[in-house]
């Protein structure tokens, strides 16, 4: 499908747009240090601790108003009401919606995702959503006056449903719509012109395409998403009121604004006015900088000890209270429980810390993983392993996961959830970005490519690989990344492992003393603003915090780029015991991302990285590991939650490769680029789509799906033929007669030659 086309933004609008974004975000940075300056001098004047406690209650709950109101209020004042139509990107009707979607997803109401507070949220920013809905899904979509969701439906987390893409040069802004009774399994994309109809279900790993539409009454899956008969709505409905929904919503205010927020106030306004009679804030002494370099790494190590009982400890508590594959319903005792245990056991810190090493599989066991005998490798799992609950998630022996692998734990429907236990067979290699449901067929020694849909009905796969969604089934392995297999003897790993975990070591000290001097300088730049009154005290928090921003963020690109050498990196292909490895795996570590997304600052940002950037990109948020092995054209588009990864890690064998994206190339929302890869000039990769390692696309084309196939028309909405009523063991017959070819691309990124998508 040809691009919309409108007049390319010259240089100049490029120039004012930036300048004006930068000034939006410093005008609403002053506005926010305002507010906290103003709050914290009233807090602090109380005459005594009750007093100065209602005084941070008040402050508390007046300041989360005002910062959720304000979002809503400029969505109204800036836009009106979103309506179908094109945006020219860099333009002034551009810098709107940019600043509409920049405060709305900044709004504090986000962190209600699974409450009835979020869907209030989303009602005042325009959107149509009727009773009994539930949204776990925290990316906030944009345009949402075109965004329309009927009674008791649920979407699961994950789930991209923005009512916009991006093109090269122009956005699109058009509607999705969800009927009642509606299953949104997790993982999933809704391009835009898409809809579900009354009780549908689409399930996990899935994607709707433009123009698609799914009946009433029938269950969808895949990447582009077509009929199937397997049902994943699959826990029964409870009691769930409206009155229980509105005291559990009181409930969360109350413990936000008089419990949580008013601590920190309460503590601030107490500590800061007697610290600062004692005269010790001197920025010219270098006692002071010493005693705040002490001081900043003694509550560093406390905080990371301390933070790592609590981490292991309070989730088992909670656990105590949940049975496992019983139906309780929303919002109760059990619903908060349940949630808790979830955020606190899935915090992020600990899992950088000890992923990509021998000692994630020792965190994840005193976590509640269950991992049978292990087999140690040295990277078992990557820092991206989440959960609804440890302590219903098994990993086989012998299995390794890539990275971004999510244990799908719990069932939920809009008045009900249960936990159940999922379960990885032994032997398996998992790729990339993998959700595991409930009940998934897979068994014993088996690859999971990137991206995969896992079945959940149908014969027990084992001894195979699976690709795609929905899968099909292609080769467990190939000889040719056998040359490696001696590394993986239990007497060369014996010798090879103990060097590699003192390597891992080395760069787990050096992610923990980064992370150190981040909060020193944070201190220090605290420091700075805290010295400062009245106006002049504004001014100086929001140019302290704009200024920290940048600090870290040139600190952090200058980390990155020193692990390598301040080197570009070149394709590799190696074991996992090989000393370079062990460099890369300390880049993963230690990556940082571009700031000021959907900005001009995001392409320099990017090319201080390593990254080829050509003129005028736009990125509303794209994730590089590899960031000099890429290579991208003038006037290209990178969608919100899109990857371009060059490298893999399957079975244990690390390959990498360049990545080529020509001029006006677009990869939409959530769309992955495997290793080896070249777009060429105005090709485009639609939404959800997984490009698979080693293709070459060729100009002026569309590739559609996962994995990505070149297509002369996008998805329209169709009724397949009716399915038989048995189970579905494979790939439907459209899938069937590309899976030969496919499998020998999955596997053959180091051929020579370049394997041509297939075409539909």
């Amino acid at each position: 499908m040809p691009p919309p086309s409108l007049p390319r933004a010259s240089s100049f609008q490029y120039f004012l747009c930036g300048t004006i974004q930068l000034l939006v975000f410093l005008g609403y940075t002053m506005y926010a240090a305002w507010l906290l300056v103003f709050g914290f001098e009233w807090a602090s004047g109380g005459t005594s601790p009750i007093d100065m406690w209602l005084r941070s209650v008040g402050f508390g709950a007046a300041t989360f108003v005002v910062l959720s109101l304000t979002p809503v209020l400029a969505k109204w004042v800036l836009v009106g009401r979103w309506k179908p139509g094109l945006i020219q990107i860099w333009s002034l009707d551009y810098v709107r919606f940019w600043a509409v979607k920049t405060l709305t997803r900044a709004n504090p109401l986000v962190l209600f995702a699974g409450s009835p507070l979020y869907v209030v949220y989303l009602r005042m920013l325009g959107a149509k959503i009727g009773k009994g809905v539930v949204i776990f899904s925290r990316t906030v979509p944009v345009c949402t006056d075109l965004l329309t969701i009927g009674d008791n439906t649920v979407i699961h987390k994950n789930s991209f449903f923005l009512c916009y893409r991006a093109r090269p040069g122009v956005l699109e802004k058009g509607p999705v719509t969800f009927g009642r009774n509606v299953l949104v399994s997790e993982k999933t994309t809704f391009d835009i012109g898409t809809s579900m109809g009354d009780d549908t279900q689409l399930g996990h790993a899935s994607a709707l395409q433009t123009n698609q539409a799914v009946p009433d009454g029938e269950s969808w899956h895949g990447s582009p998403a077509e009929r199937t008969s397997t049902q994943f709505r699959r826990v029964p409905e409870a009691n769930c009121s409206t009155r229980r929904r509105v005291i559990f919503s009181l409930l969360q205010l109350f413990n936000r604004l008089v419990l949580v927020v008013p601590v920190f106030v309460l503590g601030l306004a107490s500590f800061l006015p007697s610290y600062l009679e004692t005269g010790h804030l001197q920025l010219g002494a270098l006692e002071f900088f010493v005693d705040t370099a002490l001081v900043t790494l003694v509550l560093f190590i406390a905080g990371l000890i301390g933070g790592l009982i609590f981490v292991l400890s309070v989730p088992r508590l909670l656990n105590l209270f949940l049975t496992p594959d019983k139906v309780y319903p929303l919002y109760g005792v059990h619903y908060s429980l349940q949630r808790m245990m979830a955020g606190i056991s899935n915090a992020g810190v600990y899992k950088n810390l000890f992923g990509d090493s021998s000692y994630i599989v020792h965190y994840l066991q005193a976590l509640g993983y269950d991992l049978g005998k292990v087999v140690q490798t040295g990277s078992n799992f990557g820092p991206a392993v989440a959960h609804e609950s440890p302590f219903l998630s098994t990993v086989g022996s012998g299995t390794m996961a890539s990275d971004g692998l999510n244990m799908m734990n719990a069932d939920f429907s809009s008045t009900s959830f249960r936990l159940s236990r999922v379960s990885v067979a032994g032997c398996n290699f998992l790729g990339n970005d993998i959700t595991f449901p409930i009940g998934a067929r897979v068994g014993e020694n088996c690859l999971l490519g990137t991206k995969v849909m896992v079945p959940i009905d149908g014969p027990v796969r084992s001894d195979v690989g699976l690709l795609g969604s929905p899968p099909f089934e292609i080769p467990r392995s190939v000889q040719r990344d056998a040359q490696f297999d001696e590394d993986k003897l239990e007497e060369a790993k014996n010798r090879l492992l103990p060097a590699k975990n003192r390597y891992n070591i080395r760069s787990m000290a050096l992610f923990l003393t980064i992370r150190w001097f981040m909060i020193y300088t944070a201190t220090l730049s605290g420091a700075v603003a805290v010295s400062a009154h009245g106006y002049i005290g504004v001014l100086a928090i929001s140019g302290t915090m704009l200024g920290f921003m940048l600090f870290s963020t040139f600190f952090s690109i200058l980390v990155e780029r020193s692990v390598m050498g301040f080197r570009s990196l070149k394709p590799e292909y190696c074991s996992i015991y090989d000393n370079y490895f062990w460099k890369h795996e300390r880049l993963w570590k230690l990556l940082t991302g571009a700031p000021f997304g959907g900005t001009p600052f995001k392409s320099g940002f990017m090319r201080l990285l390593g990254v080829k950037v050509g003129k005028r990109l736009y990125d509303a948020g794209c994730g590089i590991p590899e960031k000099t092995l890429v290579s991208i054209g003038d006037d290209c588009a990178l969608n919100e939650g899109t990857v371009i990864q060059g490298h893999s890690l399957e079975d244990g064998t690390f390959k990498s490769g360049r990545i080529v994206l020509g001029n006006r190339c677009t990869v939409g929302v959530e769309a992955f680029v495997h290793y080896g890869v070249t777009m060429g000039d105005g090709s485009t990769l639609e939404a959800d789509a997984f490009l698979m390692k080693g293709e070459d696309v060729p100009e002026n084309t569309t590739y559609v799906g996962n994995p990505a196939r070149e297509v002369s028309h996008p998805p329209r909405d169709r009724r397949p033929a009716p399915l038989p009523s048995g189970p579905r063991h494979r790939a439907l017959p459209a899938t069937a007669g590309r899976s030969l070819t496919l499998a020998r691309a999955a596997h053959g990124a180091h051929s020579p030659r370049r394997h041509k998508a297939v075409r539909i």
